[in-house]
This record gives C-alpha cells, structure tokens and sequence, in this order.
C-alpha cells in the first residue's frame, strides 16, 4: 500500500507524520497547552510514536506558562488543524472576564509575542490571528469551549445535573464534540452522564447517541493527575492518553518569571 510520509520539526528533531490510507488515519487531538513546553515535546513524543496521521489542536496553546512562542512555534509545525482558544484570543486583543493571575500572564505573554522581530515573530501573530473558533468536519465538531459558546463557555463534569443547558449544547451538535477548556478529560453522554478515563478504561466507542468528548490539558491538566492529558480518534474509538513530563522543569521557569503566579507552577505538581 502506498504511503503518504510527512516531515515537519520540533525541538531540532524530525516529527514524521504517517499515512497509509484514508481508512486507517488515526487522529491525535490536543488541547491546553498554555505555554507549557515541557508537556508539549513529551506529548507530541508520544504521538510520534503511534503512527499518528493529523493533529487537531483545540486552542488555548499559550497564557499560565512560561514558554508561548516555543509553544506556538511546534504547534505551527505539528498541528495541521488549529483553534482559538479564549487565551490566545486576550493576548490578541485584551483579557475579558480573566482573575488577576490569568490577566498578568496574558500581559506578560502579550509582551514575548511583541518582543519579537522579524518573519519569524510575524508568522506567530499571523498564526493567532488566523485561527477559527470552530471545525466542522461532517459527524465531528471541535471547538475549545463548547458547542454553543466555542470560546468561552466551560462544560463541567457537575454540568450533567444542569439538564436546562446541557439540552441545549447537545441540540447544537449533530453527533459527536470534541473539546477541552476545562482542564478535565471524559465523555459527556446525551442521557447526562459523565465519564472519566478511568471509568471507562481509557477507552471510549462512539455510536448512535451523541457524545461530548473533553480531551483534558497537555500542561495544565485539572483532574488530580499531574500528567498531560489528550486522546487519539481511531475511527470511531476515543483513546484517552496520559503522559508524564517534568512539571518541575516548567514550575522552576514560572518562578523565575517576576510577571507569572508561582501558583501557575505549583499546581502542576497536583494537576490542578
């Protein structure tokens, strides 16, 4: 069989993206990041090595962290699909609705972004600046938020008792939402139940009845796991990963940051 061999590069290393046919395309789908690139090379790492053919990214790459350009550099190169996410959007624009901590971090991450000078920092703002709030791809919808506000709206797992607004996000979706913006990963179920990873054995089968999938945080993660979180769609089967990295490495960075909340780099030990 005929394979399609794509070479893109990060962190000074070839990251090679394989396809050997469109039945047997296998998608990595991330979410989260916020700057936080010892969590990112430790998850694409993962994902090389698993035959993975596209990348989505369902927005919020930088804010919290101490890394944002690295960050949307590899994201760049990686990810063949992009969205906003309500962090991107305030470093573009300005933070609304943000605590004072977040609201820093957007100033400070805002200021990296405009240190920059030349192609390579055009390309970076170009890149935000570019990025939809929603991908529609026939039976599968992604966006950062949720399927009624793709930005800003948070689904939590205690949303299933809120029968009023879950309805309402389920009629908006006409199967299957992947998502993240939560930190936490699992499946929302149309009969309101919520299922974590470990519930359902990291593994979850997409079938008649619609499905919300949260993918959780690659360096944030929000559940009590300190790992990065994100799934791998392989035809209509949801893979929840989990991925190890040195949080100490990122929390170290954020307290040398004057502008960053050490809380940003503490939490990470607690994956809250």
């Amino acid at each position: 069989m005929m394979q399609c061999l794509n070479l893109l590069w990060f962190g000074g290393q070839p990251f090679l993206l394989e396809t050997s046919s469109k039945e047997s395309v296998l998608r990595a789908i991330i979410s989260d990041i916020h700057a936080n690139l010892e969590a990112l090379e430790a998850v694409l790492a993962d994902i090389r090595g698993q035959n993975i053919s596209e990348i989505y990214c369902l927005g919020d790459i930088i804010g919290y962290g101490p890394n944002p350009c690295e960050c949307i550099d590899l994201v760049m190169a990686a990810c063949g699909h992009c969205l906003l996410g309500n962090h991107d959007q305030a470093a573009l624009f300005d933070p609304e609705g943000f605590n004072a901590t977040a609201e820093r971090a957007v100033f400070w991450t805002r200021k990296m972004l405009e240190a920059g000078t030349g192609p390579v920092s055009e390309k970076r703002w170009d890149f935000l600046g570019e990025l939809p709030r929603v991908i529609n791809e026939s039976q599968f919808l992604f966006v950062h938020g949720s399927a009624r506000n793709p930005l800003n709206e948070y689904v939590f797992p205690e949303d299933i008792f809120n029968q009023k607004k879950m309805e309402k996000i389920f009629s908006l979706v006409e199967k299957y939402c992947f998502q993240g913006h939560t930190h936490i990963p699992g499946v929302f179920t149309e009969d309101l139940n919520f299922l974590s990873p470990e519930e359902i054995d990291c593994k979850y089968e997409l079938g008649a009845k619609k499905v919300l999938v949260n993918v959780g945080s690659v360096g944030q993660p929000r559940n009590g796991d300190n790992r990065s979180s994100y799934v791998v769609l392989d035809g209509n089967t949801v893979h929840f990963r989990q991925v190890a990295y040195d949080f100490s490495k990122t929390a170290k960075k954020i307290s040398e940051i004057a502008d960053l909340d050490d809380f940003l780099g503490e939490r990470l030990a607690d994956g809250r």
